[in-house]
């Protein structure tokens, strides 16, 4: 009997792991397929979808894209909603009310969620769980419910090539320079000046550049080694083991 529910239950063992791989395997048949792109738009029609760009599957809520434009090679990580207007169907004008440039990356469970404008600036990256929008609610009426009282819309942009870390709120009003720095679970509001690190909530300057001044408070560590001059693109591709091709280059080797 001990032999036999040896055997059983290595049956049992293998089975599970068969069925696991499987599993495993099928998902990332249905993330391939599901993911959105302009040669793939499954039901979307986004106002416009550039060549390289992709929005990973599972889509978070993603509804009036005709008023949503990303631009080329970008990428839109799992479980991110893009939305524009409080309601799937509005007709919401001539103009976008989601502009996201190219070369963007949006982490995984963030949300962007328009009603006036936003504008996303080439190279934009944020890391997961990113929350931006361009509308508050407003409670100075006393005698209604919070959720009643008509909200008010103020315009978000975010300056070319600015990093927003994890759990960072934008909030409506914001105007990021370039290349501003945005620490993890800060909340921004305001103007903040090209070449700066915010941190905080509400989030304030705490390093910045100036041609004259260089960054101050100064860095206390080197920065990162550079790629070598003389990689070549075939080397690059092998180091980080990556098929680095544009569209239409054609397939690794």
């Amino acid at each position: 009997m001990s032999i036999i529910r040896s055997l059983s239950s290595a049956a049992r063992a293998t089975g599970r792991r068969a069925a696991g791989r499987l599993v495993h395997r099928g998902w990332r048949w249905v993330q391939r397929a599901g993911a959105v792109s302009n040669d793939n738009p499954g039901p979307y029609r986004f106002g416009e979808l550039g060549d390289g760009t992709k929005l990973a599957f599972p889509l978070g809520a993603v509804f009036n894209e005709q008023w949503i434009t990303i631009g080329p090679f970008s990428i839109i990580g799992e479980r991110v909603t893009i939305s524009a207007g409080f309601l799937p169907g509005l007709d919401l004008g001539p103009e976008p009310i989601v502009r996201i440039g190219g070369g963007c990356v949006i982490g995984r469970d963030s949300h962007i969620v328009g009603h006036q404008s936003i504008v996303l600036g080439d190279d934009v990256w944020t890391g997961p769980g990113v929350y931006i929008s361009d509308q508050a609610h407003e409670y100075r009426a006393t005698d209604l419910p919070i959720g009643k009282q008509w909200p008010r819309n103020e315009p978000v942009e975010i300056g070319a090539g600015s990093w927003i870390g994890t759990g960072a709120v934008i909030l409506p009003g914001a105007r990021l320079g370039r290349n501003v720095v945005v620490a993890a679970g800060s909340v921004v509001r305001g103007e903040v000046p090209d070449h700066s690190v915010v941190a905080g909530a509400p989030a304030k300057v705490v390093r910045s550049w100036t041609p004259d001044e260089g960054w101050q408070p100064p860095f206390r560590n080197d920065a990162p080694s550079p790629i070598p001059e003389g990689v070549t693109a075939e080397q690059l591709r092998a180091l980080v083991g990556w098929d680095l091709r544009l569209p239409g280059e054609g397939a690794a080797q």
